[in-house]
């Protein structure tokens, strides 16, 4: 999503605030992007460093990439191997209840369910998983 590189509020569609919004609602995604934004690294020297498996890790940089706040690119190491390097985006939000009515005219989505699966989902049972809460 480009329009999130450098973007006010005013900037980016009502859909796509909530999807950068519920994005970052995760605390594992938050220590990701403080992660990546400090050096660049690859999946598995991160996973180490935050103390998380690097499944779980994939599925939180696959969710930061798809909505813009971090970028990846395949490089080869020394020994010929193929490493995903992540680093965070250059992005800001400046959230006021002018800039969000600006962005609730381009609101499209029909309810959070849209977002988080609705009550009991699976993405409710995954988001207690990886929080500890519900």
């Amino acid at each position: 999503m480009s329009q999130v590189a450098d973007a006010g509020v005013s900037d980016v569609t009502g859909d796509s605030l909530v999807r950068i919004l519920a994005t970052l609602s995760n605390p594992h995604r938050l220590r990701v992007i403080a992660a990546v934004a400090q050096r660049r690294n690859y999946v598995s020297r991160l996973a180490r460093e935050l103390g998380i498996s690097r499944a779980l890790l994939q599925v939180h940089l696959r969710k930061l990439e798809a909505v813009g706040l971090i970028s990846s690119e395949l490089e080869l190491s020394e020994d010929g191997k193929a490493l995903k390097f992540y680093q965070a985006t250059s992005f800001a939000f400046y959230l006021t209840p002018q800039s969000i009515m600006t962005a609730v005219e381009t609101l499209h989505m029909e309810s959070s369910t849209e977002v988080s699966g609705g009550s009991g989902s699976a993405a409710n049972k995954e988001n207690y998983q990886e929080t500890g809460t519900s």
